[in-house]
């Protein structure tokens, strides 16, 4: 079955979030975030497509995020341009083929450009560029589907979701919602979807910036504004009505973060845990959101609760937390009764 198949069906789970990921383990710099991990370390890219899959994902998503021309250049290795996209498609493909049982999908992935700019038409053209020769590369290794995402102008989306759609390709197209509710442009969520719903997209709706909470208060009116598929993919952290975005975030417990941004890489303490990200997903299942995952920051026990969410059972649910069986908080009859007469 293709993707909007197996979504008509019912929904599925996209791990996402390599990005942060790879630089919480070392192998990426924060800033520039360039992926160059792919071609330095592509056992670690393995390795994360592996656990990601056995939380739960149905996506195995190729680690080509802000891998195009643009994020090359400004660390000047832009020739490495087409085997950074190609390796990373090529591990997501292999990596999938170690779980046939599975029946996963493979996806690409295309994002902001961050060179777009409505009055300039030499910029359009590079964004065309960029976006065509990532699809088609990605249509090459024959992957499932592609993504459109974190973009947060309805003109650059449309850009991308046209050079998808005239390879003939599935597209997912899912917005970033910057402070002030609206895109670049002044739409709304909705709108910006329905946008791309009648110029072609088979999936519209949102990832990252935001958390779950911020997420889902678009959700209800996408949903009802547009007769295709949803996907919904948060960030996992607290954002707030008063910052909504993880972009600019304060951490008002902390007063040794330099220049006072939690973003990108002290956003610990703003963390949601497993049981939140579960409860986002139940709810997204819930309003017929069915293509559910999660963005920026994402670890594969955030997946498998929110597979288990929506009544799945991934391959990692062998492991999970059995507290019945702790020294201190467990009743489980193999305890011993002398843990239980210790106050800690």
């Amino acid at each position: 079955m293709n993707l909007l198949e197996r979504l008509d069906n019912g929904p599925i789970i996209c791990a996402e979030g390599y990005l942060f990921a790879m630089e919480r383990r070392g192998y990426l710099s924060a800033g520039a975030f360039v992926p160059e991990v792919v071609i330095e370390h592509p056992e670690v890219v393995t390795q994360l497509h592996r656990e990601f899959i056995r939380a739960g994902s149905d996506v195995v998503q190729a680690f080509t995020y802000y891998g195009h021309r643009e994020k090359l250049r400004i660390i000047g290795k832009e020739h490495l341009l087409e085997q950074l996209q190609k390796d990373a498609l090529q591990i997501a493909k292999d990596t999938a083929n170690e779980f046939k049982e599975l029946d996963l999908m493979v996806c690409g992935d295309v994002a902001n450009t961050n060179v777009y700019d409505p009055n300039d038409k030499a910029t359009i053209k590079q964004c065309q560029q960029m976006y065509e020769e990532q699809v088609l590369w990605a249509k090459e290794a024959g992957v499932d589907f592609i993504v459109a995402e974190t973009i947060n102008w309805v003109g650059e989306m449309k850009i991308a979701l046209e050079a998808i759609k005239k390879e003939n390709m599935i597209a997912v197209t899912n917005f970033a919602i910057p402070r002030g509710d609206l895109t670049r442009e002044g739409h709304t969520p909705a709108e910006a979807c329905k946008m791309m719903e009648d110029i072609g997209a088979d999936v519209v709706g949102l990832n990252c910036y935001r958390g779950p909470k911020m997420t889902m208060k678009f959700l209800d009116e996408i949903r009802n504004n547009v007769s295709c598929h949803v996907a919904a993919l948060p960030v996992p952290y607290r954002t707030t009505d008063e910052e909504p975005g993880f972009l600019n975030i304060s951490d008002n417990d902390c007063d040794c973060i330099p220049g006072g941004n939690a973003f990108p890489v002290a956003l610990d303490n703003l963390y949601c845990n497993r049981y939140e990200m579960g409860e986002f997903a139940k709810e997204c299942s819930q309003k017929r959101i069915n293509f559910i995952g999660i963005c920026c920051g994402a670890e594969p026990h955030h997946v498998r609760q929110m597979s288990i969410a929506i009544g799945k059972k991934p391959i990692s649910m062998k492991y999970v937390p059995d507290m019945s069986k702790h020294f201190h908080h467990g009743n489980d009859i193999t305890l011993k009764d002398i843990n239980k007469k210790v106050t800690y």
